[in-house]
């Protein structure tokens, strides 16, 4: 097969940089460029360059700017293919469109995002690597553990700031929290200096920050709770039903896809925090609804959401690819 090379041009670790993470190493591929990737096996632009002078070279971009750095590159080398996936769901700039046309092949991650897109893209969603997104074999022993306290655990897990809709949970559980003292709400993620009045204002809710282990995390928690106001995809809501989580979302235009209402999980109306109150109160009262549902969760993304199927699913595009001219 032809040399995969995957672009990262970023500074901090975001949900793309995992995604990269995991197909490079799943591939295997190199990655050129730059931000706190672990794990994989880097390729200086230098030797991409001379990689591309030899002979026909893959290279899968993510972002706009790693994308035109390719556009170029294929200027002056037309030896390389490009492919370019966008991980937003939502309308594309003008901008975002004009280089995403000139790719060879493109990737969305949702039908609500090729609709959004406008024209023609695979679909191929993010998968998770259920080795190590995987149930416990007892929860409240694997909550026990990480020392929250009480016995079992509902929370969020993503960076900290408005966007992504904590305040929701902490006002939800100013009203369920006393009513269910067995019970504990955390959120884990990073709070950057900008917002730390924000999360200041979570009360109520046992701040973890962020995490390395965030599989440790989900085999403790009984329920995930993402109350995001927008999100690319959201690779916490499959690896938390990887994990046997009962996930409880914010319905999201493309969450539909990923979560089918009450039975692998729950969705309510972004900022509606009565309706969150709404889906969690009897959930909490009979935690083992929240495991049935978390058990047909896991079924599911293991049987639709695999990283295995996606990277054979990138695999057939590249051969695709190749065959173009």
């Amino acid at each position: 097969m032809t040399p995969v090379v995957l672009l990262h041009f970023h500074g901090r670790r975001t949900g793309v940089t995992r995604h990269v993470e995991d197909v490079a190493r799943r591939l295997p591929a190199h990655v050129t460029g730059w931000g706190p990737l672990l794990g994989v096996r880097r390729l200086p632009w230098r030797a991409l360059l001379e990689l591309a002078r030899n002979g026909r070279v893959m290279v899968h971009a993510h972002r706009n700017l790693e994308l035109l750095a390719a556009l170029l590159l294929r200027t002056a080398l037309p030896s390389v293919r490009i492919v370019f996936t966008r991980h937003s769901a939502g309308r594309p700039s003008a901008w975002t469109r004009f280089l995403a046309r000139r790719a060879d092949a493109r990737v969305v991650l949702t039908r609500v995002g090729l609709r959004e897109l406008g024209f023609r893209a695979e679909v191929i969603p993010h998968g998770v690597d259920v080795g190590r997104f995987t149930p416990p074999g007892d929860r409240r022993e694997a909550w026990r553990t990480l020392g929250v306290g009480a016995s079992r655990g509902v929370g969020a897990v993503g960076r900290i700031r408005p966007s992504k809709g904590q305040q929701d949970l902490a006002a939800a559980w100013a009203v369920l929290g006393p009513k269910f003292p067995r019970w504990r709400a955390v959120v884990a993620g990073l709070v950057t200096r900008r917002w730390r009045s924000f999360a200041e204002r979570l009360g109520g809710l046992e701040q973890l920050g962020e995490l390395d282990d965030t599989a440790g995390l989900y085999r403790g928690l009984t329920i995930v709770v993402q109350p995001s106001r927008r999100e690319s995809f959201s690779l916490v809501l499959l690896e938390a039903m990887a994990s046997g989580c009962c996930v409880v979302a914010a319905a999201l235009p493309h969450y539909p896809e990923l979560v089918e209402q009450g039975v692998t999980g729950f969705l309510y109306a972004a900022g509606d925090v009565s309706a969150l109150v709404g889906i969690l109160e009897p959930l909490l009262a009979d935690p083992s609804r929240a495991e049935a549902i978390g058990r047909a969760a896991m079924e599911d993304v293991r049987e639709r959401w695999t990283l295995d199927a996606e990277v054979e699913a990138l695999r057939g595009l590249y051969a695709k690819v190749e065959r173009l001219r």
